[in-house]
């Protein structure tokens, strides 16, 4: 029988760019930009600038927040951390906040697209489900899935998306 290796090790097999790239803050943002937008549905004397400020503002916490889970589980297996560490962390964790970009460029965009509050909020909603799908997808893909794969997990953030988006209709009513 061949010697397995691990990942660990310098002449592991692993597929493509995994090492590098992982979407899974960026799904998972897409998600929370989307229940914000589908949440948001009363807002103040200012609702585009306040949805957009409320994107921003919860992919910054989300972002903070896994953060921080992550150097308190990683505390638990090693003495200090460095400043090397605490960089890669913030970034790997960035692409949560870089989800709520695009639907909060949606909404700050909408008024020259001609529309009101209320397809600002579809259009922000729209986009951030597209954006869902297309990062799950990109990441099967990366990985070299079949087609099938590829559909089953497009189907799933797609229907993932539109819970959020049956649960924004069922919040205007």
């Amino acid at each position: 029988m061949a010697h397995r290796t691990s990942p660990d090790e310098p002449n592991a097999r692993q597929p493509p760019d995994t090492v590098r790239t992982d979407y899974t803050g960026a799904i998972y943002g897409s998600l929370l930009a989307a229940s914000v937008v589908a949440g948001a549905s009363t807002l103040g004397h200012y609702p585009r600038f306040e949805l957009v400020v409320l994107l921003l503002c919860t992919g910054g916490v989300f972002w903070a927040a896994h953060v921080y889970a992550d150097f308190v589980g990683d505390r638990l297996r090693h003495e200090a951390m460095t400043w090397r560490e605490i960089r890669h962390v913030c970034a790997r964790e960035w692409p949560i906040v870089q989800s709520a970009f695009l639907p909060a460029a949606a909404v700050a965009t909408s008024p020259f697209l001609g529309l009101g509050l209320e397809g600002a909020a579809w259009l922000a909603l729209g986009v951030a489900v597209a954006q869902q799908v297309s990062w799950a997808s990109a990441a099967v893909i990366r990985v070299g899935a079949s087609r099938g794969a590829v559909a089953s997990v497009a189907a799933v953030n797609l229907v993932l998306g539109l819970i959020i988006v049956a649960a924004k209709v069922a919040l205007q009513h």
